[in-house]
């Protein structure tokens, strides 16, 4: 039987359970909510002991439930303003704020990541928030376009307005890695309340306090706000079974997903055998190799494969942009880098990973790929119930560019390099690869020649291209994309971070002929909101 505690319209976080306080419940509209399922707690990954309280899985009626109460606050969610839904996102950044030493404190538990990077999380969750409700203000999010009535044109045009409205409700998956950046009010939470869709959240069993934290806080500031209580829903559920029931759910109309590529692709076929299929835009995997060209090898050759073992073990490997993958024209300078690599994983004293089911998958992969290569150095692997060590193996550029199964993504600290045998062959790999998250390129001057060559294949290949640099980190901002062709995500037209996510739960309608007085605020003559617009083509305000 589904047990639930009714909070109060003006319930706070603060009131009834203090803010940093577990219940083993979440939220559901207004109401925290247990299921009748089995029983399911966080691990500590140090000691492998389970962590207080524990949470009973949810199933079909409490997707139901949330669902339904998304349903029936879309159409007032969607009819806020757009400083009504700024101010909203705000107040959750704050309460987000308000929690950060209860948040690092649980989450450090659940996951054994660092306090200084769960600290820095925290931030990152709340102004991401911050920046969608900035993106509102400005208003270009909306694609205002008017095209004025030409009656006694050749031939005569009709008065034609266009915006985009928001889909419907979402639902979001919490990533592993990111217990609250890609978590219950992470990137697609924000960017999906930003658009005017109400949110119905699958926590990640790895960090289910953490996500209680963060859910009662959006829960309390949709109170706060005198918002409909179904803008916002938290379960916990068994993957399969609740994942599929509630993106099958008629009143989901998108999804947000970030996590392996199985479950990614389950969640799309679900999706898209429905009645009325919807989007799911899915982050999967993604190995992001490093191209090494043979000037930047000749001048820094030994310090590129010591920066490069720093990038790949940043978090045990964890990040979706760990370089898994390097690739370079054998000779000297590759021997350097090499010989450095190696040594900087010889003497890793390994990592805790997010959770001994992640440790024991990664063993699996590590191993698999070691078999298929290689092997020039493995790292200690520690003590944890969640250990995880480095390793670093190598093949040819024929067998690579023959082989697929050497592309597959090893979520942890190991990296496959490809000795290829000329900058044909180099080019022959590109070409051969999946598509990416990133891929990166070192190079002095010299090389520019050849880099330019190879930027159109990258181009192809990935959503984010570095040079000089190393693909862990993600910033937050306009211009960036974390997204890319198959299989790094299930559509590459868009980003999972950064402003541009918002376009995902949009969709555009045009207004041809609509009287004045019916025009929605951003297409009248007037503008009151004083938003960007193209008006007969021409960009103004």
């Amino acid at each position: 039987m589904t047990t639930t505690t009714r909070e109060s319209p003006t319930s706070d976080t603060r009131v009834g359970h203090p803010a940093g306080a577990l219940t083993g419940r979440t939220p559901i509209g207004a109401t925290l909510t247990g299921g009748d399922g089995p029983e399911v707690r966080s691990v500590d990954p140090r000691t492998g002991e389970p962590l207080e309280p524990a949470y009973r899985y949810g199933g079909a009626a409490e997707v139901a439930r949330a669902a339904a109460l998304a349903d029936e606050a879309f159409d007032a969610y969607r009819a806020t303003t757009v400083e009504q839904r700024a101010a909203f996102l705000e107040t959750i950044a704050s309460r987000i704020d308000e929690l950060r030493d209860a948040l690092v404190e649980r989450a450090h538990a659940e996951t054994a990541l660092p306090v200084p990077r769960l600290t820095g999380e925290v931030g990152r969750t709340s102004g991401q928030l911050r920046l969608f409700a900035a993106e509102l203000r400005l208003g270009v999010w909306q694609g205002a376009r008017i095209d004025p009535a030409r009656p006694d044109g050749t031939p005569p045009r009709a008065d034609i307005r266009q915006r985009r409205v928001p889909l419907g409700p979402v639902a979001v998956f919490g990533a592993s890695n990111f217990p609250l950046a890609f978590s219950v009010a992470g990137g697609d939470t924000a960017s999906a309340l930003a658009a005017g869709c109400p949110v119905v959240v699958k926590a990640h069993d790895a960090h289910l306090g953490t996500s209680e934290l963060v859910g009662r806080a959006v829960q309390a500031a949709v109170a706060e706000h005198g918002l409909p209580e179904g803008v916002f829903s938290l379960l916990v559920g068994e993957g399969p079974d609740l994942g599929v029931r509630l993106v099958t759910d008629p009143r989901i109309k998108a999804v947000g997903f970030t996590g392996s590529r199985g479950a990614g692709l389950a969640l799309a076929r679900a999706a898209a055998a429905r009645p009325v299929p919807i989007p799911v835009y899915a982050e999967m995997s993604s190995v992001n190799p490093v191209v090494l060209l043979p000037g930047a090898l000749a001048d820094r050759g030994a310090g590129l494969g010591t920066q490069f073992v720093a990038s790949l073990t940043l978090g045990a490997g964890q990040f979706c942009t760990n370089p898994g993958l390097v690739l370079a024209v054998d000779g000297p300078g590759l021997d350097a880098f090499v010989g450095a690599a190696s040594a900087a994983v010889a003497g890793d004293a390994g990592a805790t990973m997010l959770t001994p089911g992640i440790s024991r998958a990664y063993a699996t992969g590590r191993d698999a790929l070691a078999g298929r290569a290689t092997v020039l150095a493995r790292g200690a692997s520690g003590e944890s119930a969640a250990c995880g060590g480095a390793a670093l193996v190598s093949v040819d550029g024929a067998r690579f560019a023959a082989d697929p199964a050497l592309q597959e993504e090893v979520f942890g600290a190991t990296s496959l390099v490809v000795r290829c045998a000329d900058e044909a062959e180099l080019v022959a790999c590109l070409r051969a690869l999946d598509g990416q998250l990133t891929a990166t390129v070192h190079a002095s001057p010299a090389d520019h020649g050849l880099a330019g060559t190879l930027l159109p294949i990258l181009e192809r290949k990935a959503g984010r291209i570095l040079f000089d640099g190393w693909p862990t980190g993600v910033e937050v901002g306009h211009a960036m994309v974390h997204g890319g062709p198959f299989p790094a995500t299930s559509d590459s037209r868009t980003t999972s971070v950064g402003s541009l996510a918002i376009d995902r739960f949009l969709r555009p309608v045009a207004y041809q002929d609509l009287p004045a007085a019916l025009l929605p605020a951003e297409l009248r003559d007037d503008n009151p909101e004083g938003v960007w617009r193209r008006v007969d083509g021409t960009p103004t305000r």
